[in-house]
């Protein structure tokens, strides 16, 4: 672990995997997770020869809480990585609640942008024209319903709910995937670590996810972006990632017809390839639908 400081002076932790002077790729972890979170199996950052850059967002793990910040507020964190690794031009991608915080960063800064790719994101809690919660779990309705009424409520509620375990209440696609040792291991891990220091963490983001309005506009994306969905996810619905692709000029979404949410572990490989291949257009990869 390394750490970097930002310019109002909080302190990022940071982790890199795979190939030391690959290919950069940086990675934005899912909701509540730390900078442990990644594709569980690191043969595959050999094999492409990714150099994988993840960091605590403010408040998991190591990093410096920062009360009150927005999805916008990841663009400059993100940035001060890339500038402490002496990073130029990159590929950034996020899962679930760290695919806007991925966006966020392409929107702020496209010229350092090549791309970037999401994996079951969620869409902004103000998106005009979504139903947000439809087809939701009902724990999830309920977090993000205790987000828009405010911080106390959210962190009564997560201080309630934060050891129930809803995995039988999951499709039996997503319950297959979480069943894997090796996605369990790190899974664990992660999560342990991103909770270590208390709950601020997964309270700020949920709050800059689901309680505040982003600060970008999706559609001021100029870089090519690609992301992909799990058609029967129950966590965050594809109809977020439908509406993405709808709003963000040149996205390509691909749907896993037979993929929940965890399902985004077996996208990773064809996601990262995409990311890393400059060669591939910037409609994406084949198989892909363009909406």
């Amino acid at each position: 672990m390394r750490e970097v400081d930002t310019t109002n002076g909080r302190r990022l932790a940071v982790e890199e995997w795979g190939v030391p002077g690959g290919n950069p790729v940086l990675y934005a972890h899912g909701t509540p997770m730390s900078r442990l979170a990644r594709y569980p199996d690191d043969r595959l950052f050999a094999e492409l020869g990714v150099r994988l850059v993840t960091y605590d967002r403010p408040g998991y793990g190591h990093s410096t809480p920062n009360p009150g910040r927005r999805v916008i507020d990841a663009a400059d964190d993100i940035a001060a990585i890339a500038d402490a690794l002496e990073l130029d031009r990159v590929v950034v991608f996020g899962v679930s609640g760290g695919g806007p915080h991925a966006l966020a960063f392409a929107a702020a800064h496209p010229e350092r942008v090549r791309k970037v790719a999401t994996l079951a994101a969620t869409a902004p809690c103000d998106a005009e024209g979504l139903d947000w919660a439809a087809g939701m779990m009902e724990s999830n309705r309920a977090s993000a319903t205790a987000a828009r009424r405010g911080r106390v409520e959210l962190e009564a509620f997560l201080a309630e709910t934060e050891t129930e375990d809803v995995t039988a209440l999951l499709p039996a696609a997503e319950q297959a995937v979480l069943a894997r040792p090796e996605v369990q291991r790190m899974l664990a891990t992660a999560y342990a670590e991103a909770l270590r220091p208390g709950l601020a963490g997964w309270i700020d983001d949920e709050l800059a996810l689901y309680g505040l309005p982003w600060g970008f506009d999706p559609a001021a994306i100029s870089v090519p972006v690609l992301l992909w969905h799990g058609v029967l996810d129950t966590v965050v619905p594809v109809a977020h990632s439908t509406w993405l692709a709808g709003r963000i000029p040149d996205a390509v979404l691909t749907l896993g017809a037979e993929a929940a949410h965890a399902g985004h572990f077996d996208a990773t490989p064809a996601v990262l390839r995409w990311l890393t291949d400059d060669n591939r257009a910037s409609a994406g990869a084949p198989g892909t639908s363009r909406t």
